[in-house]
């Protein structure tokens, strides 16, 4: 195998991300980049841009709720070239629905914190917070 000179080593895509190490190499063995990352002949691992991109992406994907084997799905069929791309769409779209009803469930949620807050803020400017919910 030829010497790689250009391209990232992981500490360079773990500082470009902001994922550990440790995290990197969880995506590539879960088998969730899109090519096989190649290494170099001292064996360590050679990232291009498109592959922090890639892995941008999955880690959103994840961080937003799509479990492992929805991004899985996702990864087998970008690999799978051209001719897919309805089923790629109604994938992201149905993770789409799913975080938005997230987002507003953290809404109401949101919503009855801050009334709690104002209640509160209320209470101790006017100085009645005393026994405000506390145990008997």
């Amino acid at each position: 195998m030829a010497e790689k000179t250009n391209g990232l080593a992981i500490g360079a895509v773990a500082a470009a991300t902001g994922l550990s190490v440790h995290a990197i190499r969880f995506f590539e063995q879960e088998g969730l980049f899109l090519r096989d990352i190649p290494r170099n002949a001292s064996g360590r691992r050679v990232f291009e841009q498109q592959d922090v991109d890639w892995l941008l992406l999955c880690n959103r994907l994840r961080e937003s709720g799509m479990p492992i084997a929805g991004i899985r799905s996702f990864v087998e069929l970008v690999r799978a070239g051209p001719g897919n791309e309805p089923d790629r769409l109604a994938l992201l779209r149905e993770h789409e629905a799913r975080v938005r009803a997230r987002i507003d469930d953290l809404h109401d949620c949101l919503d009855v914190i801050h009334a709690k807050v104002a209640t509160y803020e209320r209470h101790v400017a006017d100085g009645t917070a005393a026994g405000l919910w506390s145990p008997r």
